[in-house]
């Protein structure tokens, strides 16, 4: 599949940010407020992997989105 190097450079890049960045970042923080207490010890790891798949995903459609407009161009 076309881009997918992009999507797992996105993901790792905010999977780390999340880990990295000691304020909570949506949507992560809020998925795991809606879990409440069951995973409070993995709370952290859950909320960076909620916003490195969901803004890594974001910005891989953006991607295919580009790159096929570039193509349909020429």
């Amino acid at each position: 599949m076309k881009g997918i190097p992009i999507l797992i450079v996105f993901f790792s890049m905010f999977l780390a940010a999340s880990l990295l960045i000691p304020s909570p970042i949506f949507p992560g923080n809020f998925i795991c407020a809606l879990i409440g207490r069951t995973a409070e010890e993995y709370q952290k790891f859950v909320g960076a992997l909620i916003n490195g798949v969901f803004y890594g995903a974001i910005l891989w459609l953006v991607f295919v989105a580009v790159s096929r407009k570039f193509e349909k161009e020429q």
